[in-house]
């Protein structure tokens, strides 16, 4: 689609079936401009995925719609673009995703990125804009979310672009690092004390593919992730998760080499799968690992399980990527049972994340 900026052209992201062939030109391109902007607003490389890690998570499947496209500027590669569209029945929501090089800042790029994805919304016939995205600190006048925990600077590039196009703070996110160098005493104490409040229940293991016989309890923990945890003012559908649905979310890890690692608490008595966390790590185990989703039902909560499956994970996380630095991980900043558990094993924060809203009229 070209635009009325001279030389932009926003193209239609092409998913290659392998990351090697012709066809895959476009999307190679797509993940070296995303580890680049990461890069530079991070200051780090903990976010770095190679086009064939990332490749699984753009393959079409039943439960959304994902459609993205390349920013261009004289057919050079500049940016990305991506908009989400659920498929839960009478969904309105959909998740954009507008990021660009630091060099084409100010251009007017994303305001016509915006302009695509509202067009496109709506023929879709959503109404709901989310999106995140990280705010470096700096000094001045602050945003806070209507939470009324955590802020960012005001002047940030992203969030006076957001801002100025319409969007609502509604969230902030804690990104948090775990340093796996350091001694794990501590983690191994907090894990005693963890085992001792939850008699009652067993810690099972996993990696993916998910054995069958945890694939029941796995999926209904996966569709609690957008009910249990807090949200804010944010949208987000009911999902239904299936064994077809684990089967597709394994696959987005394993078909590529990555390792994603489980740590459940089974209640003894009724067998019923009750909490779990996630740890996933790269091909190349000498990268950062990331904490996936975490939960513990609410029916089971008070007995230290959030803790306990988290210390387990890390303690059976040195056998299977020694040599990776640090966990990187998110919550929101008024999660604080959550943040609780992370501050006390030894999270500490590094950036903030904000969580952006748009109502189309």
């Amino acid at each position: 689609m070209n635009l009325t900026l001279t030389g932009l052209e926003f193209r239609p992201l092409n998913v290659p079936s392998t990351i090697d062939g012709d066809d895959a030109a476009d999307f190679r391109a797509m993940v070296d401009v995303r580890n680049v902007i990461y890069r530079d607003i991070s200051g780090h490389d903990d976010h770095f995925i190679t086009a064939a890690e990332l490749l699984p998570h753009y393959s079409p499947n039943d439960y959304e719609r994902r459609l993205s496209w390349l920013a261009l500027v004289d057919d050079r590669p500049v940016g990305r673009v991506g908009l989400d569209l659920p498929i839960e029945d009478d969904s309105k929501v959909a998740f954009v995703l507008i990021e660009l090089l630091r060099d084409v800042w100010g251009q007017g790029i994303g305001t016509a990125a915006l302009q695509l994805v509202e067009k496109v919304a709506r023929e879709n016939v959503r109404s709901v804009l989310q999106s995140w995205a990280e705010h470096p600190d700096g000094p001045g006048r602050r945003l806070e979310p209507p939470t009324g925990f955590g802020s960012i600077p005001a002047d940030d590039h992203a969030a006076r672009w957001f801002v100025a196009n319409g969007f609502t703070l509604e969230q902030i996110e804690r990104n948090s690092a775990f340093d796996l160098r350091g001694s794990f005493e501590g983690v191994q104490k907090l894990l005693e004390h963890a085992r001792a409040a939850s008699a009652g229940y067993r810690v099972v293991q996993w990696f993916a593919p998910t054995p069958p016989e945890f694939v029941e309890g796995y999926a209904w923990m996966k569709s609690r992730m957008v009910t249990d945890a807090p949200a804010a003012a944010l949208e987000f559908d009911e999902e239904t998760w299936d064994a077809g649905r684990i089967a597709i979310h394994d696959a987005r890890y394993t078909s590529a080499g990555r390792t994603l690692h489980v740590t459940a608490a089974q209640h003894i008595e009724t067998g019923e799968l009750c909490a779990f966390n996630e740890l996933v790590v790269g091909v190349d185990k000498t990268e950062a690992s990331h904490q996936e989703d975490t939960l513990v039902l609410k029916a089971h909560r008070g007995h230290k399980l959030g803790m306990l499956v988290k210390c387990e994970n890390l303690l059976a996380w040195r056998d299977v990527a020694p040599e990776s630095p640090r966990v990187i991980t998110y919550n929101a900043e008024e999660n604080r049972p959550m943040l609780d558990i992370n501050e006390a094993i030894g999270f500490v924060p590094i950036a903030y994340n904000g969580a952006w809203k748009k109502v189309l009229p």
